[in-house]
């Protein structure tokens, strides 16, 4: 006895050190486990949490966001992808933080949400999941597509698709590739971030400051076009009022990520300056709480640059 306990022992330590602390009933009792040592580790003041249905922690503290993951994949099944906020986090997407965990299950599957994993069935499960620690994970583009149809507000959704597609960590195109393959339902918000973004919106900062020139008759600028002298490059602004020669910059550190790109911005409107062009600036805080005078300082800007010659600026529309 003394032996296979020893045996059982070192079973269950293999599959907790390799599912970090984490182990389900059934790899305990195929580790050797008998059912009453499973309910005497797992009673109410015993040595085992339990997390979810069939899932247990082998310590009664909190869990960390790699082990919920862990543990939402142990319940859901060998065969489920996580996606939506998770997935995004993984792969250095910028998105509202939330401790539950969203896994695609093929449409058969019978796992229901609990606790802080969410289940969504599917027939379209992704074909070809990024695997890391053991685990599928959902391209980004689709777990964007995911975060869009759940409970974010527009302007986190604005934010995340922007994110994602200004990191590079999928395109315009497999954005609206998902939105054509997925439910119709829930997709108002993806949609319409979609078309800000694929207008050259490039932060959600940019989405507020488009939706106040909108909605106060301003001329329509172009967004993020670049701007040439001859044939020489000169800048690419937030967004250019083209007859006026009026650009507008949105400052802020969040979008700019650094104090290099930072200079970088500084010397863009020295550049655009030296050749007559008004650069204003914003921040995306006076966009949402002062929104009169930005309007105002636009308005006056336009008016000023269209009472003189054309610049000799030669503009190329964003792609």
């Amino acid at each position: 006895m003394r032996h296979e306990s020893a045996n059982v022992r070192i079973a269950v330590g293999t599959v907790l050190r390799r599912q970090g602390d984490l182990i389900t009933r059934s790899q305990a009792l195929a580790a050797g486990m008998t059912e009453a040592a499973l309910r005497h580790r797992t009673r109410v003041d015993g040595p085992w949490n339990v997390v979810l249905p069939g899932v247990y922690l082998a310590h009664t503290g909190s869990l960390t966001s790699g082990q919920r993951e862990i543990a939402a994949v142990l319940y859901a099944g060998s065969g489920c992808v996580v996606t939506g906020a998770a997935s995004l986090q993984r792969q250095g997407v910028r998105v509202p933080l939330t401790e539950i965990v969203d896994v695609l299950i093929p449409d058969s599957a019978k796992r229901q949400t609990v606790g802080f994993v969410r289940t969504h069935r599917t027939t379209r499960m992704p074909e070809r999941p990024w695997v890391n620690d053991g685990i599928r994970w959902a391209p980004v583009a689709r777990a964007v597509a995911d975060v869009a149809r759940g409970d974010l507000q527009f302007q986190a959704v604005r934010a995340v698709v922007a994110d994602a597609v200004q990191r590079r960590k999928c395109t315009v195109e497999q954005l609206a590739s998902e939105l054509r393959a997925g439910p119709n339902r829930g997709s108002g918000m993806l949609r319409a971030a979609l078309e800000e973004v694929a207008d050259g919106v490039a932060s959600s900062a940019e989405g507020d400051l488009r939706k106040l020139v909108k909605v106060s008759k301003l001329p329509e600028p172009m967004y993020n076009p670049c701007l040439y002298v001859g044939q020489d490059f000169l800048a690419q602004p937030d967004l250019w009022w083209r007859d006026a020669g009026v650009a507008g910059e949105l400052d802020s550190r969040e979008w700019h990520l650094s104090p290099e790109l930072w200079a970088k911005t500084m010397a863009r409107h020295s550049a655009m300056s030296a050749q007559g062009i008004i650069v204003l600036h914003f921040t995306p805080g006076r966009i949402r709480t002062d929104s009169a005078r930005v309007v105002g300082e636009l308005r006056s800007a336009i008016e000023a640059g269209l009472r003189r010659p054309a610049l000799a600026i030669r503009t190329v529309p964003h792609r």
